[in-house]
């Protein structure tokens, strides 16, 4: 729910977006790519496990009181209408030694790639795609990330970045805002910058966080980022 009620997605629900490889630098003995999926509920559902592991990180992730403005506790039902309202893409880290291809569009599935794994073990991050307002104006997207406690600092966060400002084009947005980047996830304002997003205001004290040093709350700033996708749009309307 938002200050304009229920916003529907943007298009209907079709065929799934290709999924995509991505490399990344890493030692001998760390997967060297990353593999990202397409998913909606239906398709979720159909996946053993996935949504319990996602609601467990993602309400970790709201109650640990960083980067995220919900509190209470998360049950499935809140999580998989908040998160799963439209598209979300999931990123598996790949198994080590075994990369085939260049980056692109790879044919494979999520299943496929998960192997035997358990999803706690390779799961690199997930974000979902939906429209940051209703009607007229829901061609312009938001988009929401985790990455898992056990995953950060290997570099996946830039990964779900990076394939956002392709797939969310694809779904046939045309611009995305981030209403609430607060000022104090200096990781995140970095990944947002070095991919060109424009600096669209300031809210002050627009988030009532934790500390991290555990010593109570604080009010903190949140920045506005937009970026538009007007042109990758034309570019997939010239390849149609």
């Amino acid at each position: 729910m938002s200050a304009y009620g229920p916003i529907n997605r943007a298009v209907s629900e079709g065929k799934p977006l290709p999924t995509k490889l991505w490399a990344i630098d890493s030692t001998l003995t760390q997967p060297n790519y990353v593999t990202t999926h397409h998913l909606t509920i239906s398709s979720a559902l159909r996946l053993e496990g996935l949504l319990d592991y996602l609601c467990a990180i993602f309400a970790q992730e709201v109650d640990d009181g960083f980067t995220y403005p919900q509190e209470g506790p998360i049950d499935r039902t809140t999580f998989d209408g908040y998160f799963f309202a439209a598209d979300v893409i999931v990123a598996i880290v790949g198994e080590i030694g075994q990369r085939e291809g260049k980056e692109g569009d790879i044919e494979t599935d999520i299943a496929t790639v998960q192997g035997l794994r358990p999803w706690h073990e390779c799961i690199a991050g997930f974000y979902y795609i939906k429209p940051n307002y209703p009607g007229r104006s829901s061609h312009i997207c938001n988009a929401g990330f985790v990455v898992p406690p056990a995953q950060r600092s290997k570099g996946y966060g830039s990964i779900l970045a990076k394939s956002f400002v392709k797939y969310a084009p694809a779904l046939g947005y045309q611009g995305s805002v981030f209403n609430l980047v607060y000022a104090n996830n200096h990781a995140s304002i970095k990944l947002w910058e070095r991919l060109n997003f424009t600096k669209a205001g300031i809210i002050p004290r627009a988030g009532r966080l934790k500390r991290r040093d555990g010593q109570g709350e604080e009010y903190v700033d949140a920045i506005i980022y937009y970026k538009s996708f007007v042109d990758e749009c034309r570019v997939l309307s010239a390849e149609l």
